[in-house]
């Protein structure tokens, strides 16, 4: 068998979540192949906005992932370099009147209580943090542990940080998943011929359950459609990451229909970007100016000055759904060999150090770095996709 042909472990899909099981196995000691059917970043990572968020999580199993991969992620800006663009800017949390205030605050104290710093910012002092803020809000509050990179390079620096131990191979599709006679993996196909693992990581994001399919597996992963408005490049008007406080009851929502919640974020390079937005389309990439429409209402509402700033740009992206809104992370319950690495919706990019941690310790036997048991891809039996 050629030596290019095999390695220890098999990721499939080069996005943000791939590039950290790759990364992190790699540093584990074992040889990885990345295999996707694009290129790197070239699906749900390369449409995101780099959001490293804990301000959006709910106490409970992905908030302590969140908080390990903040931690990781800071860990890694000693070996990415400065063009992935990581930013510790906070997030700044409002609310627009005195109910959504106080479910704003009670909300906080559950997640300080969790671990995460949630700085309370009274009505006569959210100009401090932004001062072009609309007047009239009720207050917010501070997060200072939220951050931000540029996700399709953090994934290709990713990638490349781990050296020789991982090779990447792009525009192959997995076609198949081989298993031998007792049912545990042995490789995948692609077009180009066999790859050869004890050990496939379906990292594969929103086509996740597609991958599972082809080992005979199941995951009921589906695509949750958002957009992205950009502006044309500006002074640093907006400093943090701010969100209206509806955005965390939209992220928890299983409604397939079109929600929208004010978004709003500043980059090194002067765009600013504008969101969010979650419908449940399938892979349907039409432009929706409803969608549009209702992102810049939202946008201007919090920032006026944004209201004679051009938009030079909109996109879409799918967000890897699944029905509790948990990542599946860990072996697959009836195939050997098989783990999955899929399902983080909107926070792939921000969970995805602590997901590499995680697949990491699973594969070389390590203690795993968090409880992998909320995150067991087998909680799917019998849930349809």
């Amino acid at each position: 068998m050629p030596q290019s042909d095999s390695s220890d472990v098999i990721v499939v899909g080069a996005g943000v979540v791939g590039a950290a099981c790759a990364h992190y196995a790699a540093r584990a000691g074992l040889s990885v192949t990345v295999i996707d059917r694009g290129p790197v970043a070239g699906g749900t990572t390369g449409a995101g906005e780099g959001n490293l968020l804990v301000s959006d999580k709910e106490p409970g199993p992905e908030l302590q992932l969140a908080l390990l991969s903040t931690r990781l992620w800071r860990e890694l800006t000693d070996v990415l370099p400065a063009a992935v663009e990581y930013e510790a800017k906070g997030g700044l949390v409002v609310a627009a009147d005195a109910a959504g205030a106080d479910a704003l605050r009670a909300f906080a104290a559950r997640q300080a209580a969790a671990g995460v710093t949630a700085l309370d910012v009274p009505a006569d002092r959210l100009c401090d943090l932004e001062p072009h803020l609309a007047p009239g809000l009720a207050g917010g509050v501070h997060y200072p542990q939220d951050a931000q990179v540029q996700p399709a390079l953090a994934a290709a620096h990713l990638l490349r940080a781990a050296g020789g131990r991982v090779r990447v191979r792009t525009g192959e599709p997995v076609t198949a998943v081989l298993t031998g006679p007792s049912g545990a993996v042995r490789g995948v196909r692609t077009p180009a011929g066999a790859v050869h693992a004890p050990y496939v990581v379906n990292a594969a994001g929103t086509w996740g359950g597609d991958v599972a399919r082809l080992a005979g597996a199941h995951l009921p992963v589906l695509p949750r459609r958002g957009f992205v408005l950009v502006t044309e490049p500006l002074p640093r008007v907006v400093r943090h990451k701010v969100y209206a406080a509806d955005y965390v009851t939209d992220v928890a929502s299983g409604s397939a229909a079109l929600q929208t919640s004010a978004v709003v974020e500043g980059t090194p390079a002067g765009p600013v970007l504008i969101g969010a937005s979650r419908e449940r389309v399938g892979f349907d990439r039409a432009l929706s100016t409803e969608a549009l429409r209702r992102l810049a209402a939202g946008a201007t509402a919090l920032f006026p000055v944004l209201r004679t700033v051009r938009a030079t740009r909109t996109y879409a992206g799918f967000r890897p759904y699944l029905p509790d809104h948990l990542p599946a992370i860990g072996p697959d319950p009836h195939v050997p060999g098989l783990l999955h690495a899929c399902g983080h919706e909107g926070a792939g990019i921000g969970l995805a150090p602590a997901t590499g941690a995680l697949i990491a310790a699973l594969l070389t036997g390590d203690r795993p770095p968090v409880d992998p048991g909320p995150f067991t891809p087998g909680r799917f039996a019998g849930v349809a996709a």
